[in-house]
């Protein structure tokens, strides 16, 4: 990950901005090295999407479902 997606990650935990959160963490993901990574991130963008009702849950979900970390 790179040095300025960290810190826009960190900034938006300080504004608790979990909109801002879903597309940064998603965006980790889609960056990510290694499929653990990757899940990690989808993991925390799926919670956030859950906790705000977001749409992007359901593709969020999808994801995890393909890489057999939900089902």
């Amino acid at each position: 990950m790179s040095d300025d997606l960290d810190a826009r990650i960190l900034s938006a935990h300080d504004r608790n901005d979990r909109l801002a959160l879903i597309t940064l963490y998603t965006e980790a993901a889609d960056i990510a090295n290694d499929l653990d990574a990757t899940c990690f991130f989808l993991t925390y963008a799926y919670i956030f999407a859950l906790e705000t009702g977001a749409a992007e849950a359901e593709s969020l979900h999808a994801r995890l479902v393909a890489h057999g970390r939900e089902s």
